[in-house]
């Protein structure tokens, strides 16, 4: 077993944790000798094969069935984790929806769906765990934003605006934190697509520059940040620098993002069928 030193000895609970990038994350956690590992996701099936792979694992895992953009929901679920752990010492927000249709397409559900889960959700769940955090003044939170929480792509309206809030949301909570001179860490990751089925379709213009991500790439990434206690990523290493190119015209800012296609990248979305 490689104990990872962040991890090892905690208790790990990660939403969206069913499947794709949170799944791993899971499964990496249980190798580097969690506590425990409790699932929140939506699907139950998905729930069930995910916690019995962390038990062959010999890893201490339990899931829920949570929509995270339900506040009543997550108050129950949380309570049910609190009472059966004590605690959760590192919570990942992987949940996440994406419709990747135009404004005048998007239906109301579309909307309230991808914001409430994408964002609500985030302060739904982190004000249920955060405050044990601050008392033990140890704790770990990490958000899965996106490359679309720096720059706001063509048809991807209600998606972006989620992103940007997460992105917002993880800034201001850090400084939060760091006013108040509390040792509880975060950690915002902001990848391109990722070749999970929530993003089927999509193409990458030049991918050199901006590659279709792994699953598996981003959840070691994502590990190791948490290992050394980093506090934000950006994935590829091009979408960090989408902020500094923001002191061009806007015309020219555009025009770049064109030029990397960058707004046709969702031109073949399907999606998760």
């Amino acid at each position: 077993m490689n104990d990872g030193t962040a991890i090892a000895g905690h208790v790990v609970l990660i939403t969206g944790g069913s499947n794709g990038v949170g799944r791993l994350m899971a499964e990496e956690c249980a190798r580097r000798g969690a506590k425990a590992v409790i699932i929140w996701g939506f699907t139950q099936h998905r729930i069930d094969d995910t916690v019995a792979r962390l038990q062959q694992m010999r890893c201490t895992a339990k899931g829920y069935q949570v929509d995270v953009s339900n506040r009543e929901a997550v108050k129950a679920a949380a309570k049910q984790v609190l009472d059966e752990f004590g605690q959760v010492d590192i919570l990942v927000h992987s949940a996440g929806v994406v419709s990747g249709a135009p404004l005048l397409e998007l239906s109301d559900e579309a909307i309230d769906r991808t914001l409430g889960i994408n964002l609500n959700g985030l302060f739904y769940v982190t004000r249920e765990f955060l405050p044990g955090m601050v008392a033990r003044d140890h704790g770990h939170i990490i958000t899965l934003s996106s490359a679309a929480g720096t720059i706001g792509p063509a048809l991807m309206t209600d998606y972006a605006a989620s992103k940007w809030g997460a992105r917002g949301f993880m800034e201001s909570l850090r400084n939060e934190l760091a006013k108040n001179k509390s040792a509880v860490k975060t950690l915002t990751v902001c990848p391109y697509y990722i070749s999970t089925g929530m993003f089927d379709g999509v193409k990458t213009r030049i991918p050199l520059l901006l590659p279709i991500l792994k699953p598996q790439e981003v959840s070691d990434k994502i590990i190791a940040c948490i290992e050394s206690g980093q506090q934000e990523v950006f994935m590829p290493p091009l979408v960090k620098y989408t902020s500094l190119m923001r002191v061009l015209p806007t015309h020219w800012f555009d025009a770049m993002a064109n030029f990397l296609g960058i707004n046709d990248g969702m031109n073949e979305f399907t999606g998760r069928k």
